[in-house]
């Protein structure tokens, strides 16, 4: 449900929905009842209405609701993360005296993090969602309670991992970006160290510190992601693979099923 403020939605599910696999952008889940789990490179995340979720790069990930029911549903928001804003923010946020910024040298946080709701985050919540009733106010105050929220994000417990992709030395963030919106075309490491000024061997460490996997491995699991999501939504296999990336039919199909332990054909059909 659309809240009218841009990239602001409301979402209710009763029924319980196994993980299966998605695509996270830049963005904060919220969960005011029930819980909600994604699972990362195995790594099973759950939260509820203490903790929020912070996605602060573009991830596969597997999500679900395995919980929700008609008497316990599951009430949440999602707000997406403007990377203008975000930007903005974090490098002013790093610019005022006393706040700490990052090492650069030292280790990055993944791209999802789970923060406690704390003080700043719940009062910045309630009152983006106390205008969204009325069209006057999310016109003439949206931007500015989203603006809000987002510092809320940045000071709090997911802070360090937004302002690692959003502030200054945001390199792996331009990354993941650049890879993430250019999956249809063939991969060059070299071409993305050269680009990033940096060696092989670091990208790689600090690439797979931000998102537990290797540039590779990322790729691959995006476009699996990606064509898994086209083929429940009703694409066809052939045309889901064309449209990520693959050329080889039989490539994807191996790769898919090593992933997701059936082929394609049959995962499309178990869970369209």
């Amino acid at each position: 449900m659309e809240s009218g403020v841009k990239g602001v939605q409301l979402f209710r599910v009763t029924q319980p929905i196994r993980c299966a696999p998605a695509v996270y952008e830049p963005s904060v889940v919220a969960i005011v009842s029930g819980a909600k789990e994604a699972v990362l490179d195995g790594k099973r995340h759950v939260y509820g209405s203490d903790q929020y979720m912070c996605c602060s790069l573009s991830m596969p990930v597997e999500a679900g609701t395995p919980e929700a029911s008609p008497d316990n549903p599951l009430l949440g928001v999602y707000i997406a993360l403007d990377s203008r804003v975000m930007t903005q923010l974090a490098i002013e946020l790093e610019n005022v005296a006393g706040v700490a910024r990052p090492a650069r040298a030292g280790p990055l946080p993944q791209g999802v993090a789970l923060a406690a709701w704390d003080e700043a985050f719940a009062d910045s919540l309630l009152r983006l969602l106390q205008i969204c009733n009325h069209p006057t106010d999310t016109t003439i105050l949206g931007e500015g309670r989203l603006r809000e929220l987002y510092y809320a994000v940045l000071k709090g417990e997911a802070g360090d991992s937004a302002r690692r992709a959003f502030g200054v030395g945001n390199e792996i963030a331009r990354a993941i970006d650049y890879l993430s919106s250019r999956l249809e075309e063939p991969v060059s490491i070299e071409a993305m160290v050269s680009r990033l000024g940096m060696s092989r061997a670091v990208f790689h460490r600090k690439f797979k510190q931000a998102t537990t996997m290797s540039p590779i491995q990322f790729v691959k699991s995006m476009r699996l992601n990606r064509a898994a999501m086209k083929m429940v939504a009703g694409t066809s296999v052939s045309e889901a693979a064309l449209s990520v990336g693959y050329e080889s039919s039989s490539q994807f199909s191996r790769e898919f099923k090593r992933l997701y332990g059936k082929s394609p054909r049959q995962w499309s059909q178990s869970n369209r």
